[in-house]
């Protein structure tokens, strides 16, 4: 019989309020879920420990409410129980400064990496994720570059450029010597991305343009043989870009089928249907999605966390076994960002006031809280349909056999709805518009 532990409503008037709910009979379920089929198994939800993020968190917020956020995105029972991090390797425009792992002075190279360090991120950034893998041991780590020092490039800066050929080798050493540095500080890296938004040259902040034949080469002659050399098994996750581009990574996966684990995706351009397009013919690589940021494009509250339900669903039904968002915090000016930047307007799972020393939690927090809260690691996503338009759902079964519902009213006016596991008892409650659901069923 089905039994209802819990259910968590979020929209314009609160977040994470009770739902009322009931146990009816019905034969005409609202929502089917069918727990005997099964697709992909969740490697986690989560954010980006940017420099920007580690920095506010870390120095601008008391040692008591650092330790209090920190349980709040991490913790299972205060908090949200964020499982996956994204970290970028070296510098992003989330940054007080520009930097990489192996600084040079003009016209030196060092193709060894002879003086690699991740001395900068010894300062808070190593030091949070150690805390919130305390917090939930099952935490996974991310890490994507945003640029090759810059001495290994055409431009001979951080900023624009391509990766120069004779460093290929020395940039896999780079990532090397990068994971080797983690695990030493307790942190293995699950996956890493060769780039950051590949196609994408900004001039304004650390960026490196490395095109689909250059990606092939350097991961599949460089970067993968590094890692087998070095015996590392962090998994490589190719493109890590927009769904708007599918010939890029149906490119790698052509030319380079062993070399990768799967593929990453953003959403700031393109349709979620991009990942189950490629994975339809590349069904054995995984689906990640690695980026995605809320702000002032959007207006809060409506329509910036319906996109955020709307599109998190999408993206899971859409055969991703992660959602992660972008910046972990953001100051009350969408920053700090790198000298030059101009006007941010992104926003964090956190805010942090630099005038108050305080923080407040953002939609973001909630609606992404909405997918990760009740999410144990090893998750599988299970069937769920819907036979209301406008009424978005998306459905797991945890390990220990309960099952998590999310549903989103997508509509303008509230919905009666009822979800049925297959028995015949069904839990039904409205939701108002533009309302997200969670429930935790055990069957």
């Amino acid at each position: 019989m089905t039994q209802l532990k819990l259910a968590i409503i979020s929209n314009e008037s609160g977040f994470f309020q009770p739902l009322n709910t009931s146990q009816t009979q019905t034969t005409k379920p609202t929502i089917q879920i069918n727990i005997t089929e099964s697709f992909q198994t969740m490697d986690g939800f989560g954010a980006s420990f940017t420099d920007s993020a580690a920095y506010l968190l870390d120095q601008v917020l008391s040692n008591e409410k650092r330790d209090q956020v920190m349980k709040e995105l991490f913790d299972a029972e205060d908090g949200i129980r964020l499982s996956l991090i994204r970290n970028p390797m070296g510098a992003s425009d989330y940054a007080r400064t520009i930097y990489s792992y192996n600084d040079l002075e003009e016209n030196e190279v060092d193709p060894e990496q002879k003086y690699f360090s991740i001395a900068h991120d010894e300062e808070s950034i190593v030091p949070l994720s150690q805390q919130a893998l305390e917090i939930n041991p099952q935490l996974k780590f991310m890490a994507s570059p945003w640029s090759a020092p810059g001495w290994m490039k055409t431009t001979g800066s951080m900023k624009g450029g391509q990766l120069l050929e004779e460093f290929y080798a020395s940039y896999a050493l780079y990532f090397v010597k990068y994971v080797q540095a983690y695990q030493e500080k307790g942190i293995e890296i699950f996956a890493v991305t060769p780039q950051n938004e590949a196609l994408y040259e900004p001039f304004h902040y650390p960026s490196m343009l490395m095109k689909a034949p250059e990606q092939v080469v350097f991961v599949r002659d460089y970067l993968k043989p590094a890692f087998e050399k070095a015996g590392l098994s962090t998994k490589i996750f190719g493109y890590d870009h927009n769904w708007d581009r599918i010939d890029y990574p149906l490119e790698l996966l052509d030319n380079a089928y062993d070399a990768f684990d799967g593929i990453a995706w953003h959403w700031y351009g393109g349709r979620p249907i991009s990942q189950t397009r490629v994975a339809n013919i590349f069904p054995d690589k995984e689906i990640h999605f690695t980026e995605g940021s809320g702000g002032e494009w959007i207006p809060a509250f409506e329509p910036a966390f319906s996109n955020l339900m709307r599109t998190g669903i999408n993206i899971l039904r859409n055969g991703s076994q992660s959602f992660i968002l972008w910046n972990m915090a953001l100051d009350e000016k969408n920053g700090p960002t790198v000298p030059g930047f101009g006007k941010s307007t992104c926003r964090g799972l956190v805010t942090v006031n630099q005038a108050t020393k305080d923080y407040e939690l953002t939609l973001d927090y909630y609606g992404l809280g909405h997918f990760s809260k009740y999410l144990q690691d090893k998750a599988v996503r299970i069937d769920s349909q819907s036979d209301v338009e406008g009424i978005l759902t998306v459905a797991f079964l945890n390990p220990d056999g309960s099952v998590v519902a999310v549903v989103f009213n997508d509509n303008e006016a509230a919905e009666e709805c009822r979800v049925n596991l297959g028995d015949d008892q069904s839990i039904a409650f409205t939701l108002e518009a533009k309302t997200a659901a969670t429930l935790l069923l055990t069957v």
